[in-house]
């Protein structure tokens, strides 16, 4: 299974000198660490963390990051898709390959 994430703490005081930007990049990279260890494979961009593999692995995953993002704040929000296709592996490039080769397609028709 592929599963698409993004974690984030809320609630969090406003502490120190301003200015105060509520970046929360550093809880971020608390997850993505969680999730690089994991050895899964995973692909992180600006807005979510794709992981890949199978379902209690998978979900322990997103259980950790999502405590650990939790103490940088007294909330957390989690927004999370799953692509659930036993039996298929590799998807995490798979399916942008394939993606790609269409595309290819398209433009070599259209030229």
């Amino acid at each position: 299974m592929l599963v698409a994430f993004s974690v984030a703490p809320s609630g969090v005081p406003i502490v120190g000198p301003p200015p105060h930007d509520a970046s929360v990049h550093d809880a971020v990279a608390e997850a993505v660490k969680i999730v690089r260890a994991s050895g899964l494979p995973n692909h992180t961009d600006a807005m979510f963390t794709t992981i890949e593999g199978e379902w209690d692995e998978v979900m322990d995953v997103v259980k950790r990051a999502t405590e650990a993002v939790g103490r940088f704040g007294s909330r957390v929000s989690l927004v999370l898709k799953a692509d659930i296709r036993p039996g298929y592996y590799g998807e995490l490039d798979g399916k942008v390959e394939r993606l790609e080769a269409a595309l290819k397609d398209v433009r070599r028709a259209g030229a």
